[in-house]
């Protein structure tokens, strides 16, 4: 008898410890918190402010040559920000699940983002990813599985985008690991970015949510789901061939962002060894000089 009861216990520690018990419900509509980052998510990035960010010296060498006129040219105006970065801007989320109609087992998580009215889909059954010449999109191709209550999704085949929308780069190579973590009403979202091309090392960044109890229906950051983004010619005779850029030691924002915040160009112009805390120390250093 005492054996068959010690079975038993193993069989319910398994199925309470079972990922599969551990899942939690995302859905629903979720609106950001502005705690962390504001100023570069919101009103955006400063020029040629790279500080904290682990870019290269081809990352670098894009940004200082990227001229935010660009903006203005009809091709970028509608520019889709890729799922790395789009979670962190102004829009409204609205997350639900597929699932089997016959089994009721869980196909895919369905995200829909109110920033330039993308629909993004997760697989939860087990697909592989396409080969790497697939297509690549602004929201990727995305994989996901649960790690206990948290929600974790790989995503490649993105196009390229923006580490920072101030001109540093992401390459079409990049993998996009996320982490969901939902606590009540709150969900946070953990993004950690491998960039082959344009990063030294990884680049991690978190942003937060609300639930929304109301449908949003109003004005205002979070209120519609519509982005009625349209095209405009907002320079007048520009030639179209003329690609908005500068030359190498031409930018003249490079002591902007640095002057104001009375820090060393070098700390502005970033790489991994400004994110750590040790920078302080050759900050302090610097000053002295």
């Amino acid at each position: 008898m005492k054996s068959i009861g010690l079975a038993w216990l193993v069989v319910l520690v398994t199925l309470l410890a079972s990922p599969l018990l551990a899942q939690v419900d995302l859905t629903g509509i979720w609106s950001p918190v502005f705690d962390e980052d504001q100023p570069e998510r919101i009103p955006g990035p400063e020029l040629v402010d790279y500080l904290g960010l682990p870019i290269n010296d081809a990352a670098r060498q894009w940004a200082l040559s990227w001229d935010p006129d660009r903006l203005t040219a009809q091709e970028h105006q509608c520019q889709v920000h890729t799922a790395a970065y789009i979670y962190r801007g102004p829009l409204l989320l609205r997350i639900w699940e597929e699932r089997d109609p016959q089994t009721q087992e869980l196909v895919a998580i369905r995200n829909y983002i109110s920033n330039y009215e993308q629909n993004r889909t997760i697989w939860m059954d087990g697909r592989p990813h396409p080969p790497d010449y697939a297509a690549h999109t602004w929201m990727g191709f995305s994989t996901g599985h649960w790690d206990g209550n948290i929600l974790t999704v790989t995503t490649t085949h993105i196009k390229q985008g923006w580490h920072r929308r101030n001109g540093l780069p992401s390459s079409d190579e990049i993998t996009l690991t996320e982490h969901f973590i939902r606590h009540g009403d709150h969900l946070t979202h953990v993004t950690v970015v491998s960039d082959p091309i344009y990063l030294s090392e990884p680049l991690v960044k978190s942003q937060d949510f609300v639930l929304d109890v109301d449908e949003p229906t109003g004005g205002g950051i979070g209120g519609g789901w519509l982005y009625p983004c349209e095209y405009v010619d907002e320079n007048p005779g520009r030639p179209k061939t003329e690609v908005q850029s500068y030359m190498p030691g031409e930018n003249p924002f490079v002591h902007e962002f640095a002057d104001r915040h009375h820090l060393p160009v070098d700390a502005a112009l970033g790489g991994a060894q400004t994110m750590y805390p040790e920078y302080l120390e050759k900050l302090r250093g610097l000053a002295k000089k």
